[in-house]
């Protein structure tokens, strides 16, 4: 008998992408009224990062999975969800400081840094198409960024935004490292296990630096009703969305079908016009565009 589930038909697996996407989206303007309410960081990290490890934990007994882990992958498991709780920590911090668009468009270029890591520890340098494409990526952040204004001192003195465009960037360097451990030293461990096995450590991670102080307010307690409703809905949305990407991957032809996650920063875009009244310029725009457009381009590879 075959255990393999059988492909969702190709629209469906595209609608089911786009609506985990959005959900994805829609959890980081939560994330960004909750904060402008009052929450804390690692308060919002904590109640995600939970919601999600509870899941994570009723899949694995389900599943009847074991949490002993293969021989020289505990430190590569601790290690990863370390990173996982960098990048947990610095993208939230971006959403805090700048566009949430802006800040998942340049966390959304991990698969550049991904090949480019992936190099310098040994792999395959980047061919001429990929080169190509990092080259594409780049000069389209350079326009998301809007950096010859920012450059030229106008509109360019808000550290808050400087500070926010290196979180984001730090994130996506840490997920892009994570990626590159779960791929060369994990593979020998169940997706389930290794998923659970990170969020608790990103929990406890959180934790620990909450309970050290090691975040000014990181475990501050949201403001009146629109701080809890934002602290609920993005608890809401990032459950949601991952449980339903983690129960039908295998069904969703992801070699294929991966490039419609990139609508993610699409919607953060609409919603946080719509919701948070956040605009981008006409050049950060095609920015975005641009960047949105390598990314695919990558992704479309072998």
């Amino acid at each position: 008998m075959n255990a393999t589930p059988a492909l969702f038909p190709r629209h469906i697996a595209i609608f089911v992408i786009m609506g985990v996407a959005c959900a994805f989206a829609a959890n980081h303007v939560a994330a960004r009224f909750a904060f402008d309410h009052g929450a804390g960081l690692l308060l919002a990290i904590l109640c995600r990062s939970g919601a999600t490890l509870l899941v994570l934990a009723g899949l694995v007994w389900w599943q009847r999975e074991t949490l002993r882990l293969p021989p020289g992958t505990a430190g590569w498991q601790l290690l990863l969800g370390l990173l996982i709780a960098v990048q947990s920590l610095c993208l939230y911090s971006a959403v805090a400081r700048i566009p949430v668009a802006l800040a998942l468009l340049i966390s959304n270029t991990f698969p550049i840094l991904l090949a480019l890591i992936t190099w310098v520890l040994g792999g395959q340098p980047p061919s001429k198409r990929t080169a190509a494409i990092m080259a594409v990526c780049l000069v389209g952040l350079v326009l998301v960024l809007d950096l010859p204004t920012r450059l030229a001192g106008v509109d360019g003195s808000d550290p808050r935004w400087w500070a926010g465009v290196a979180f984001a960037m730090v994130a996506a360097t840490v997920f892009a490292l994570g990626l590159w451990i779960t791929d060369h030293k994990l593979k020998s461990l169940r997706g389930p296990v290794r998923s659970f096995m990170t969020m608790a450590i990103v929990v406890s991670s959180m934790g620990l630096a909450g309970a050290a102080g090691l975040v000014p307010g990181g475990m501050s307690w949201p403001e009146g009703t629109p701080g809890w409703a934002g602290l609920a809905s993005l608890m809401l949305l990032y459950g949601v969305a991952f449980s339903v990407l983690f129960v039908t991957l295998p069904r969703l032809n992801m070699a294929e079908n991966a490039p419609v996650m990139n609508i993610e920063p699409v919607a953060s875009l609409l919603l946080g016009w719509g919701l948070l009244g956040q605009t981008l310029a006409p050049i950060q725009l095609v920015g975005g565009a641009v960047v949105l457009s390598a990314i695919v381009w990558l992704a479309k590879g072998k």
